[in-house]
């Protein structure tokens, strides 16, 4: 336990023991507000308080004299009776906690008094309370005041019911339903904080209330004995002043801290609740919390020695931001289905070397599984269209200070005792990630070195610490797929070597730019339609796998060793597969709604059957048998179910009629090729966090990066050797000349000078570009260096002829050397 946290308790049950908890009904025998308990001095009290401490002892709830929040007025007398809290009493101090109905009568009361210190003193009162708090604004027994109807927006106030709520011990508790009355809360706050004096009180009672309720929620385990705990955070969170500066300083941190003490089946229901309220209460939820987060980071200074990992206010509202998130995803449009069948993995009684070396820890085989993810049964993954979009949940103020190196070490060993915002990736961005990805690859390429070493001392054997691919030019799937073959069979954890690739007969050292030339060379020749492996769609510019094809699984294994090959060695590839692909490889299977981009065509035949308004069996006339046409030009038929000839497609059964004609494209037809793709994308990937961290659309980011070019974020980082500089003439008319290029030529110009030609994760401006000298004015093209993203550019007499000079080079420039 905190010390801190020790001492806040130690002096809640000292005060309990002094001050009592202003209950005078009270029959904790431990509390000065008991009848039969005996006053202590406070030295007793003190060595008391200590004791039940140590014992965990009962506490009691607080019952406040808020007068302290109305400057001057000090006339309360807090004493709960049990008269009705509707009874107008002047001051009101009967009332035990609140219902629409009592609240407008006490405000109705304070207008005509022409003063709100009534009202102040019983909303501070109750929302400084955990217990009255709790059993306000009840669905239970509702009573509707009829003379109180024209102020509720015109419509009947429903509201909570007039005496305390009893729980009906024969209910059968519904994890996903609350007692507290939605929408009587918001009619309720809506009248409450028009009124600056008592939103002030509001402020000083959260900050009173919180730390209480965070203490019961650690310590009490308040929640498994009276789930209406949650109650509470339902009511604190629809106050929409939550964003405001009075709530950012104190109030809020600490009910944000409060809040992540629930226990994950309270976070569930929370995050169950809040996914019905609709875009606008979920995103003003988003946006309180991702407020608070920014506020606290660009208010203070971290660095290596000062984590924000360790900042209790950004570490407690990531964590509430992640109920918001997943209420995000319940509320928009989900796909719980269709999921792929996942390969478990063999365990072995045998110790691996990691074990005995007492590293597991460090290379265990994927995070573990998000607790809130487990109880709500539903991942990012399985989002087709969140409410928010995924992209709102990034806090860019958070992505500038995190310290991936240690949030990583986080990640992996410390999970349990230090957090890491690895564990709510949503929070992130796809550079921050990809960074954690990066130190999780290199990690393991050193592992695997360290074992090959070792292996070797006692094998007496030459240690090989790189994955070493060693290709001709002119035969080189044939190459790599025998080697990529032998070793994923006689030891797949060489695949997690870093890769070197040499072609045979070329110089170079392979630094990335020969490994980026053997990728891109290996998928000109996979892709090629002669090749027959893949089809490609003119409209969508997109591969799909030929289910025609007469190659056998170890070539679709290759390309997906290939995919993620380039992952692991951070190399960009030149690949055009839909989005299904990497939907698919993320566990999920394609659907309907998958073909708009990997068939186009065939989408809008379907979505014609399921709009169809005339008779679809007359005017359509199919059935459940479709046929395609196979790798030669030949009709196949297939039934979608048995004697599906016999089946007439109607209107009552077209839906299901589309969802198997899209199972059978998308997975049925291709799923010998799929399955051996995938199986070699695992090969290489399936112990790294990738499946945790990112989502469909960001894989494709990290394999093919992405195709937005920004040629002036590239200008700014490029740094210059050789006596060249950004005032040099030749390098002014080599930018303008750039900028003049058309998309097509800025394309080739980055494959000549990188390797590739697409921008890697986070855009040019995070590629670091070369320009050395080479010489002065000369004939001689332009040369680079793609491993070092170096371009050798002599000193042209003129811009004509740097331009003309450029042109050819990067049109006709193709292999590895100097020119």
């Amino acid at each position: 336990m905190k010390l801190h946290t020790a001492k806040r308790l130690i002096e809640r049950y000292f005060r309990q023991l002094t001050e009592g908890c202003g209950n005078t009904n009270c029959t904790n025998e431990m509390c000065a507000s008991c009848h039969e308990f005996r006053p202590l001095d406070n030295n007793s009290a003190a060595a008391k308080a200590l004791e039940l401490f140590k014992m965990n002892a009962e506490l009691c709830d607080y019952h406040p004299s808020i007068s302290h929040t109305i400057g001057g007025n000090t006339e309360t007398d807090n004493k709960m009776s049990n008269k009705d809290p509707c009874s107008p009493t002047e001051d009101f101090s009967d009332v035990r906690y609140l219902t629409e109905d009592t609240l407008c009568l006490i405000l109705k009361f304070c207008e005509e008094q022409g003063n709100y210190n009534v009202l102040a003193r019983v909303i501070g009162r109750v929302f400084s309370n955990a217990e009255a708090l709790m059993k306000s604004f009840r669905k239970d027994n509702p009573n509707t005041n009829p003379d109180l109807g024209e102020e509720n927006h015109g419509t009947s106030a429903t509201s909570s019911s007039a005496t305390t709520p009893e729980e009906n011990p024969h209910k059968v508790f519904d994890p996903n339903e609350v007692t507290v009355d939605v929408n009587a809360i918001r009619r309720v706050y809506d009248k409450l904080l028009c009124i600056e004096q008592v939103e002030n009180v509001l402020v000083n009672a959260m900050t009173y209330l919180t730390p209480n309720v965070e203490l019961d929620l650690e310590y009490l385990d308040v929640y498994e004995s009276n789930p209406d705990y949650l109650n509470i955070f339902i009511i604190v969170m629809e106050n929409s002043n939550l964003h405001s500066p009075e709530y950012l300083e104190v109030a809020l941190p600490q009910f944000c801290k409060a809040m992540s003490k629930l226990p994950v089946a309270a976070l569930a229901r929370l995050a169950r609740l809040w996914s019905g309220f609709g875009l606008p209460h979920i995103r003003r939820m988003m946006e309180t919390f991702q407020q608070l987060i920014t506020f606290t980071v660009v208010s203070n200074e971290y660095d290596s020695d000062n984590l924000v990992n360790d900042d209790e206010t950004v570490v407690a509202a990531t964590q509430c931001l992640k109920i918001v998130f997943y209420a995000s995803i319940l509320g928009g449009e989900l796909d719980r289905e269709h999921n792929e069948e996942e390969e478990e993995d063999s365990d072995s009684d045998e110790l691996t070397l990691h074990e005995l070396l007492g590293e597991e820890r460090l290379y265990k085989t994927g995070p573990p599984v998000d607790p809130l993810e487990n109880e709500l049964c539903i991942r990012s993954v399985d989002s087709r269209k969140p409410l928010i979009p995924f992209e709102d949940f990034v806090n860019d103020s958070l992505n500038d200070v995190v310290e991936m190196d240690k949030d990583f070490t986080f990640f992996k060993v410390n999970a349990e005792t230090k957090f890491s915002f690895q564990s709510c990736p949503f929070i992130l961005n796809i550079v921050t990630k990809n960074q954690g990805l990066y130190y999780d690859n290199r990690i393991r390429m050193y592992s695997e070195r360290r074992l090959t070493a070792l292996y070797s001392m006692v094998q007496g054997q030459q240690p090989n610490p790189y994955l070493k691919l060693k290709v001709r030019r002119d035969h080189i799937i044939d190459d790599a797929l025998v080697r990529l073959e032998m070793i994923s069979m006689e030891n797949p954890s060489d695949l997690k070597k870093q890769l070197f690739v040499e072609f045979e007969g070329e110089q170079g050292v392979d630094e990335g730019g020969v490994s980026k030339e053997f990728f891109q060379l290996v998928l000109e020749e996979i892709f090629n339609p002669d090749i027959g492996m893949f089809t490609y769609d003119d409209e969508s510019k997109l591969f799909w796998f030929n289910s025609s094809s007469l190659e056998n699984e170890a070539q679709y294994s290759l390309i997906g060793i290939v995919l993620g090959l380039a992952i692991y060695n951070n190399c960009i590839l030149d690949v055009h597969f839909p989005m299904v692909v990497y939907r698919k490889l993320l566990g999920k299977k394609g659907t309907y709604l998958d073909l708009s981009d990997s068939h186009p065509v065939l989408y809008q035949s379907l979505k014609g059957i399921l709009q169809h308004d005339g008779n679809v069996k007359d005017d359509m006339m199919l059935t459940f048998q479709i046929s395609h046409t196979d790798l030669f030009g030949n009709p196949v038929l297939y039934d979608l179910k048995e004697h599906g000839e016999q089946i007439p497609v109607t209107e009552e059964n077209r839906q299901e009629f589309v969802d198997l004609f899209a199972d059978y494209i998308l997975n049925k037809s291709v799923e010998r090729q799929f399955k051996a793709f995938k199986k070699g994308f695992l090969m290489v990937t399936n112990e790294s966090p990738l499946k945790h961290l990112f989502r469909p659309e960001e894989v494709e980011l990290l394999i093919c990066g992405s195709r937005k070019l920004d040629f002036e974020a590239l200008e700014k980082t490029t740094d210059y050797d050789g006596g060249y500089n950004r005032e040099t003439q030749v390098i002014k008319d080599f930018w303008e000349i750039i900028h003049s290029f058309g998309d097509e030529q800025r394309r080739l110009f980055l494959q000549f000078t990188t390797g590739t030609d697409r921008a890697p994760v986070g855009g040019l401006g995070k590629l670091k570009m070369i320009i050395a000298k080479n010489g002065s004015d000369t004939d001689r093209l332009p040369t680079s260096h793609t491993c070092f993203n170096a371009l050798l550019l002599p000193e042209y007499s003129s811009k004509e002829k740097l331009r003309e000079r450029l042109l050819k080079a990067i049109t006709y420039g193709k292999g590895f050397g100097m020119l």
